[in-house]
């Protein structure tokens, strides 16, 4: 039996508009407590390009505060699961996250974007509880699509009204 294991809080303040939700964090932002810590991972590339802001030279906390200014909060589907690996596919009995406390995290919270497949089986429930929905292309480095067509996904997501 493996061991359990848990996410991280969201990165989220009042002023967020926009959610990216992605499944769990991998195996490499777990052991640096970050989110999407693998160097291949594309996530803070592709949201440097869109916000036009150097994420990637920056380090975590001053990440997270250029996100928050930017109305963007980052969060995973699941709180908790078991999985060898990192890929989606291995998570054994997860635990969703607590939705129900979005409203007063974020009472600006408008659009909930996808980041991949796993964590798009929650659209029906977020577009339930009132929220435009998109599904992102995932920026795992599992996901073999051209940079500029995640980068084009997202900026679509993004700029949206």
């Amino acid at each position: 039996m493996s061991e359990v294991l848990r996410g991280f809080p969201p990165i989220v303040d009042e002023r967020a508009r926009v959610l990216i939700l992605g499944s769990f964090p991998s195996e490499a932002s777990l052991a640096a407590g970050m989110y999407y810590a693998h160097r291949q991972n594309q996530f803070w590339r592709v949201l440097a390009t869109v916000l036009g802001a150097p994420l990637t030279e920056m380090d975590y906390a001053q990440r997270q505060a250029a996100l928050r200014d930017a109305g963007i909060a980052v969060w995973d589907v699941y709180a908790r699961c078991e999985r060898d690996g990192s890929l989606d596919s291995a998570i054994r009995h997860p635990e969703t996250n607590d939705f129900s406390r979005l409203r007063q995290l974020a009472p600006q919270l408008r659009r909930v974007c996808f980041n991949g497949q796993t964590a798009a089986r929650f659209l029906r429930m977020m577009s339930e509880l009132g929220y435009d929905t998109r599904i992102l292309p995932s920026t795992s480095p599992a996901y073999t699509l051209a940079f500029e067509k995640k980068l084009a996904a997202l900026r679509a997501a993004l700029l949206a009204e």
